[in-house]
């Protein structure tokens, strides 16, 4: 294992936590606050740290899958452990347990938060809990891929392991160059949002927190109503773009370069359109009533599908208030989830695409045994490694969820909360329903319950295998075995020095 190759990538990705904690300390700065002195003691530390990990260059920088994984989830721990910090220092979250939550929660673009008064933070915290969702989205590896100069597959090693969906393929030959186009894209759309938002009377920090949190597909407000107390014409360019940044991003690269058929033509994305509208559609006949007007149920539907489906998070209105039809939908659309290679999380749509036509395919060889159907997609048949990987993925999503909603049933809580708090955390969602609603929070459940559904954060927003392979008792061996060979070899070295002293 190049473990060397791993110290030296979490050495760089502190040196880059180092330099964004500069800005939450320059929004410190503008609103004169305190707790700047918290970012920088912490920025301090990330860049001390990440020089000491990354001072002596390995000599091979060539690693596989295995490393690719282990350098990925040991990346996301180290962001939210010296992230949280800030948050501790500052006593805006006192307890080490919650802080790492709201920061894992952040990372993960999650959006479940353990806070009851969001608008009690100061503006710097304000600023960074937000931008963990941008930093979070896009996923920091993917940034740093632009940066570090790597051998062979190490760059498609990492990518596989950060990004969501049931396959990662490269926009053009040199994946540094389609890191860079990915972020490109990111960026732009993030600046169109803001520039939109501010159209519509938002101020530039209310209009720069919300973007990141809709670019990231997040969901932390800086309101406690979330984004209820907005104009409509705002919830509507958030809802417009919520289901941008829930879109595959290879859609807009094949736009970018003006291949308008093959971009239309993507079979996900037009199944992806289709479910939201037909989601709007139920909720919406079934929230429009006297009181409320066809522009109310409309906004209110849209938005919260949308939020749903592309697991942001926002809300407009309490939807725990909403009938079981209304939640129903809801729920269901935790686990689709957005589309590959966005940045929503969620099962995705095409796994569950995949899945829909091997059942298909199934009950046809029932009918015809003899026949040979190849499964498509997008008029491309699918390799059989990936309907394998994603059979396995939905049987492995199962087991942790089934034994996730378990561990937390002994705190006594109802089966709707921890079902749904399940759901909302593995999907990276942020409410769920009842007692983590929309109006309520994460904040009462009990230390070990909260551990749990922040490894589920982590599982859902890393697609489980890159978390799971490091409790692989094989890749445990491995790690194991190599200690013990430096440990023999210390021991020889030990006993020829006694030897030689010995002889003299």
């Amino acid at each position: 294992m190049n473990r060397s190759m791993i110290g030296y990538i979490l050495g760089y990705i502190l040196k880059i936590e180092a330099i964004l904690l500069l800005l939450p300390c320059a929004v410190g700065a503008i609103y004169q606050e305190r707790e700047i002195l918290a970012y920088l003691i912490v920025a301090l530390l990330c860049a001390l740290f990440g020089i000491l990990l990354s001072l002596h260059k390995p000599k091979s920088s060539v690693f596989y899958l295995k490393e690719g994984c282990a350098a990925t989830v040991l990346s996301w721990i180290f962001l939210s452990l010296f992230g949280c910090l800030p948050f501790v220092i500052t006593g805006e979250i006192p307890s080490f347990t919650d802080a790492l939550f709201e920061t894992i929660s952040g990372f993960t673009t999650t959006g479940a938060s353990i806070l009851s008064d969001v608008e009690a933070l100061s503006y710097c915290s304000l600023f960074w809990r937000s931008f963990t969702h941008w930093i979070g989205g896009m996923g920091v590896l993917v940034f740093l891929l632009a940066i570090i100069p790597l051998s062979g597959g190490s760059h498609i090693n990492l990518m596989r392991a950060e990004s969501p969906g049931p396959s990662v393929g490269k926009l053009v030959p040199k994946l540094r160059t389609t890191a860079r186009i990915l972020y490109i894209i990111y960026f732009a759309l993030t600046v169109v949002e803001v520039l939109l938002l501010l159209a519509g009377k938002m101020s530039l920090f209310d209009a720069l927190t919300t973007s990141f949190g809709t670019a990231g597909t997040g969901g932390f407000g800086i309101k406690n109503d979330s984004l209820a107390g907005y104009s409509i014409y705002i919830q509507w360019v958030v809802t417009i773009f919520m289901i941008l940044f829930g879109v595959n991003f290879n859609a807009y690269y094949l736009l970018l370069f003006r291949k308008f058929r093959k971009a239309f033509g993507m079979e996900e994305v037009r199944y992806y359109i289709l479910i939201i509208a037909a989601s709007i559609a139920i909720i919406f006949f079934e929230i429009w009533n006297s009181t409320m007007s066809a522009v109310e149920a409309l906004t209110h539907s849209s938005f919260q599908v949308a939020s749903i489906i592309t697991t942001t998070g926002f809300s407009t209105i309490d939807f725990d208030n909403w009938s079981q039809a209304c939640k129903s939908v809801l729920v269901l659309l935790m686990f689709v989830g957005a589309c590959a290679g966005s940045t929503g999380g969620g099962i995705k749509v095409s796994r569950f695409v995949i899945l829909i036509k091997t059942v298909s395919k199934e009950l046809n060889s029932y009918i015809h045994p003899k026949s040979i159907k190849k499964i498509k997609m997008d008029k491309k048949p699918i390799e059989h490694e990936v309907v394998r990987s994603v059979n396995v993925y939905f049987i492995t999503f199962m087991i942790i969820f089934s034994a996730s909603v378990f561990l937390i049933s002994f705190e006594g809580k109802d089966l709707v909360t921890n079902f749904t708090a399940v759901a909302a955390t593995i999907n990276n969602i942020g409410p769920g329903l009842e007692m983590v609603g929309p109006s309520r929070n994460f904040g009462d459940f009990c230390v070990a319950s909260k551990y749990v559904l922040m490894f589920d954060m982590l599982a859902g927003r890393l697609e489980l295998f890159p978390l799971l392979i490091l409790f692989h008792p094989a890749f445990i061996r491995d790690f194991l075995k190599r200690q013990k060979r430096k440990e023999n070899s210390s021991k020889t070295c030990v006993r020829q020095m006694e030897c030689g002293k010995n002889s003299k």
